[in-house]
């Protein structure tokens, strides 16, 4: 494959409304100027003092992207991401996998074996911090940075293959019964998202050791029935919402393993090769919503409306305090996800109007993945605090994970170092992912207009929606973890 492109000498004329939209952009960022200047995010203990007030955070990242649209619509006259440009570095032996997926698999039974066996204590027992922390906010970042490496450490796929090399050696041959059906996509995905989001974010009792060790031995029986029906790498692709969440992020990684080979891409241009399957724009926008919902139930927003919905379902209905509670954060979650929807639909229904070669249905499949690096930046934006704070706590739980006083490695005894990294640099690391993701989903968007538009300047003007959209996404962010509770 070629190096990377150059960017051409010829650009396009500046287009005047582009001045226009940056005044539009003042208009969206007014509440965002009056946020309050201090942040208790997920993961965050107490208030984190910001260098600058955050509104001024909001307006740097609002100049960011509109210097970016700028900088795309005049010096970015063709498509560049459209294939997956990439070189080969050098052989990677496909025996790697046996030793990964034996690890999968033993980790896979530690934290069943602690869920059962361990003390019922979140703070003691390794299941909640290796779920919510190491699994669910550790992988995705470790898969946008080293690429689809989870693939290879998946117990239920590594267990399946076994089964399959076993059935091999008896000349045996194993044939998925089944066809995958088409308009299903990547709807399994969405709803084990959805399910594992209602968990972590609704369910008064989701840090229960015994409860997680259940639920993944039902995921496990899940996944092994999956792949029996559909074949292993179909239902993996398609059925398995952890597998399918990490290898959308592991598609920003400039690096990737196939055809037994270490592969060295263009930078974004594995975003761009997602395919046009039915589910994937919920996948992205389901990844963004259940963050975004995270984020204002620590809120003021949501922490004064709440009390509303729940007395609806405690007094009107006549339930208790946990289902009432349960049932109107339930409420809250599908609302946020609505939120990022109509945000998506804004943009779409905007470039509908420049053109009407273009349905709104193809635009909204043709740019969903414009909101995979968005859908990262929320994760790492919110849940970075989480990671580097309580993700400490694998070190000692590591040599204890039942929690009854073991130290196999040494380490029982460490405790977690909040001064490791300060709450002004956590800051700087959220809005910098903020804009960042948000200036990448900017270049997506604006090279596949330029791939489906005919003219690079109709191109540009069907831009201007998706920068009013960038925009409020990052004014979101912002403003989620700018929120104080109150």
């Amino acid at each position: 494959m070629s190096s990377y492109d150059r960017v051409p000498a010829c650009m396009p004329a500046f287009h005047p409304a582009v001045l226009r939209v940056a005044a539009g952009t003042a208009t969206l960022l007014g509440a965002s100027a009056l946020a309050p200047s201090a942040a208790s995010a997920h993961g965050i203990s107490g208030q984190a003092s910001l260098p600058v007030p955050a509104w001024l955070f909001a307006w740097a990242a609002a100049i960011v992207l509109v210097i970016s649209f700028v900088v795309l619509s005049t010096m970015w006259s063709r498509p560049r991401l459209q294939a997956v440009h990439e070189r080969r570095l050098c052989g990677w032996p496909a025996a790697l996998s046996v030793p990964a997926g034996t690890l999968g698999l033993a980790l896979f039974a530690l934290v069943v074996y602690a869920g059962y066996e361990g003390v019922p204590f979140y703070t003691s027992n390794l299941d909640p911090t290796f779920i919510f922390v190491i699994f669910w906010v550790g992988v995705p970042v470790a898969s946008a940075l080293f690429g689809d490496w989870f693939a290879a450490f998946s117990p239920w796929r590594a267990f399946a293959r076994a089964l399959r090399w076993l059935a091999q050696r008896a000349n045996v041959t194993l044939r998925a019964p089944l066809r995958y059906p088409d308009w299903l996509g990547r709807w399994p995905v969405v709803a084990g998202l959805v399910c594992f989001g209602w968990l972590e974010l609704v369910y008064h009792d989701h840090d229960n050791p015994v409860l997680l060790a259940s639920l993944s031995l039902a995921y496990f029986a899940l996944m092994m029935l999956g792949m029996a029906l559909f074949g292993i790498d179909e239902w993996s692709e398609r059925g398995d919402a952890f597998g399918g969440y990490f290898s959308l992020f592991a598609r920003l990684s400039s690096v990737d393993v196939h055809d037994r080979a270490l592969w060295l891409r263009r930078p974004l241009s594995g975003v761009a090769s997602l395919a046009e399957q039915p589910g994937a724009v919920a996948l992205v926008l389901t990844i963004i919503g259940i963050t975004t919902f995270d984020g204002a139930s620590n809120g003021v927003v949501w922490n004064t409306l709440q009390p509303h919905v729940q007395s609806f379902f405690s007094g009107d209905l006549g339930l208790g305090g946990t289902p009432s509670d349960e049932l109107a954060d339930s409420l809250g979650l599908l609302l946020a996800i609505a939120v990022v929807v109509g945000f998506y639909r804004v943009g779409v229904l905007g470039m509908r109007s420049i053109s009407p070669r273009f349905d709104t249905a193809r635009l909204s499949r043709s740019f969903a993945h414009t909101l995979v690096p968005i859908a990262f930046a929320y994760v790492l934006a919110h849940y970075f605090s989480l990671l580097v704070w309580q993700g400490q706590a694998i070190g000692y739980l590591a040599s204890n994970p039942l929690g009854d006083g073991t130290n196999y490695f040494g380490t029982a005894g460490w405790h977690v170092n909040y001064a490791f990294l300060g709450s002004t640099a956590i800051w700087y690391v959220q809005v910098v992912a903020l804009v960042s993701g948000h200036v990448g989903g900017l270049t997506l968007a604006h090279d596949r207009a330029l791939a489906a538009y005919r003219s690079p300047q109709e191109a540009v003007r069907s831009q201007y929606w998706m920068l009013v959209v960038m925009v409020g996404f990052t004014s979101l962010g912002l403003w989620l973890l700018s929120a104080v509770n109150t």
